[in-house]
Parts: C-alpha cells; structure tokens; sequence
C-alpha cells in the first residue's frame, strides 16, 4: 500500500516532528522568550515598533571605497538605518556583515568618524550621569558576567561613553533599544573583537 504526500501525520510523528524543531537553537530560543513574563529593569524589552518593511534588501554586501581613504587597522562601518555593522581587514581578505541593535532615539544617536580605543574581553558596565538621572534605581557597577548589559566583549570608541559590545539579551538585535551604543550578538562581537585593532577605523552612518 503506497502513502499519498498529503496524508495527515499520525500522533507519533506530529511530536516526533514538533520536538525536533523545538530542538533548533533558534526556534527554542525564540519559544523560551516569548514565554518570558518577568524581566531585569536593566534590559527592558525592547519597545513596540511601527510596522516597517525588513531589512531584507537593506542588510547587503557594501563596498569600502565610498565610505573610507584606506583600510589601515581595519575598518568597521555601522549602517544604524538598516541596522548591520560591516567590518573590513586591513588586506582586505576578511569581510564580516552583522545585525546590530541600534539607538532609542535621534537624540541619543550620534553619526560620524571615531576609531576603537581599548578592548575589553568580559567588561564591566557603570550607568553614565545621564542614565542616572533618569534611572536612579540603576546600580552604579555591574561586574562581568551575564547580568551585564555590555555582554561577553566590549569595543570602547574615542567617543566618551560610545561603545560596540556585545549582549546577552538577543531581543534587542535588530532593533531600536539602545542608550547610543551598537550591539551585536555575543557570538558575533567575539568575532569582532578577533578581528579589530586598538586604531581600527569607525564610521556611523
């Protein structure tokens, strides 16, 4: 007896079939937090957005050549429309393309040339004056570890308080949700991190 394409799964090989996509990384990750009811003040989910079109045709290869003189030390370029962060090696045989979480607000976005300073594998994060007048409740130092809002690794910019780094609540990828830093995925900012140079070369656009 032959089976149609279009016959219904027996009970068996339904679970057989919702179990093994429960196992993808992703798809588990993504049930686990959408059952989230409570959450750490510290990283609020991010706010709802205005319906828009995704980043399908944004999030694509660029050129350097446009956007810098030279590559020397590298060269990290960070897209805050369509929210991607590219990275260049020096000799050019290294491109990397990440999606990034990107600033709240105009207010708290700043666009232009600045360069990576120090870098930090398992920083501390300390509120800026700013965010404790807003935030009082806010705790002054938070040390490494998973609670900290900078992740597993941190890029410190000639910019005072402006940082690329890493985070562990993956909810804000993609996304408006951040004080003015960038943000990748904790597994992407340690390739980063591999990758850049104190002197790499930073532009936000």
């Amino acid at each position: 007896m032959t089976h149609s394409l279009f016959d219904k799964p027996s009970r068996r090989q339904f679970l057989a079939g919702s179990a093994a996509l429960l196992s993808s990384p992703a798809l588990a990750e993504g049930v686990a937090q959408d059952e989230d009811v409570a959450y750490d003040p510290l990283r609020p989910p991010p706010e709802p957005e205005p319906p828009v079109k995704r980043n399908i045709s944004a999030f694509r290869a660029k050129n350097w050549r446009p956007y810098f003189d030279n590559l020397r030390k590298g060269a990290i370029l960070v897209d805050i429309d369509s929210r991607a962060l590219h990275y260049w090696s020096e000799d050019e045989s290294v491109y990397k393309l990440f999606p990034s979480s990107v600033p709240l607000s105009d207010d708290l976005t700043r666009r232009g040339r600045t360069s990576v300073i120090r870098k930090v594998d398992g920083p501390s994060w300390s509120p800026t004056p700013n965010m404790l007048k807003r935030n009082p409740e806010w705790p002054k130092y938070i040390p490494p570890g998973p609670d900290n809002p900078l992740g597993s690794h941190a890029l410190y910019l000639s910019w005072k308080f402006y940082r690329i780094h890493g985070t562990h609540d993956t909810r804000k990828i993609g996304r408006k949700s951040s004080n003015g830093c960038i943000g990748l995925y904790n597994e992407h900012i340690a390739q980063l991190f591999q990758l850049t140079k104190v002197g790499t070369q930073v532009l936000l656009i």
